[in-house]
C-alpha cells in the first residue's frame, strides 16, 4: 500500500465514522404497542392510531413501522373499502381454503393466509406525518379461528 492508498483509505474511514457519529446523535426511537380485539377473519383499520402515535413520537423525519404480533394476523396497507376487503377475502379463500385438510389441522389456513401478507409494514415518515395515498388504510387482520386481542407494535425511528 502507497501513501496515497493509505491516506485514501484513512479519508474514507474517518468519513464514514463521522457520518456514523451524525446519525447516531440524530437518531430517535419511540415505540407504542396497541391493543385491539378483533373478530376471526375481520380487518381493522389503524390509520388513525398510528398516525397519533407518530404524532407523539415527535419524530419528523424517519419510518414507521407496524408489526403484528403473532403467526395468524398480518399488517396491510390498501383501500380500507367494504367490496375490496370482500375480494381480498375471497382470494385467501382461494389460496389458503378453511375447507381444506391441512397437516396442522387446527388453523392452518390462518397462518398461510397470515404469511401470504406479511406481519408488518413499514411507512415513511416525512414532515412529522406516515406518508399515505389519498385512499390508502393500515390495516390488521385475524385470520385465526377465533376472534382474538391483537398486539401490534409501532416503531418509529428517526430525527
Amino acid at each position: 500500500m502507497n501513501l496515497t492508498t493509505a491516506f485514501y483509505s484513512l479519508h474514507i474511514t474517518a468519513l464514514y465514522k463521522l457520518i456514523l457519529l451524525d446519525f447516531l446523535i440524530l437518531i430517535m426511537i419511540y415505540n407504542e404497542t396497541i391493543k385491539l380485539k378483533i373478530k376471526s377473519q375481520d380487518f381493522f383499520d389503524i390509520t388513525d392510531k398510528v398516525e397519533s402515535i407518530v404524532k407523539r413520537s415527535e419524530i419528523q423525519n424517519g419510518i414507521c413501522t407496524i408489526f403484528s404480533v403473532g403467526g395468524t394476523s398480518s399488517v396491510l396497507i390498501n383501500e380500507n373499502e367494504p367490496m375490496l376487503i370482500q375480494d381480498l377475502k375471497d382470494c385467501l379463500e382461494k389460496i389458503a381454503s378453511e375447507e381444506k385438510i391441512y397437516h396442522h389441522a387446527e388453523n392452518a389456513y390462518s397462518h398461510i393466509r397470515a404469511s401470504f401478507i406479511g406481519s408488518s409494514q413499514n411507512i415513511p415518515v416525512k414532515d412529522g406525518k406516515v406518508v399515505l395515498g389519498t385512499w390508502q388504510s393500515i390495516m390488521i387482520a385475524n385470520f385465526d379461528v377465533d376472534n382474538r386481542e391483537r398486539e401490534v407494535v409501532v416503531t418509529v425511528v428517526g430525527e
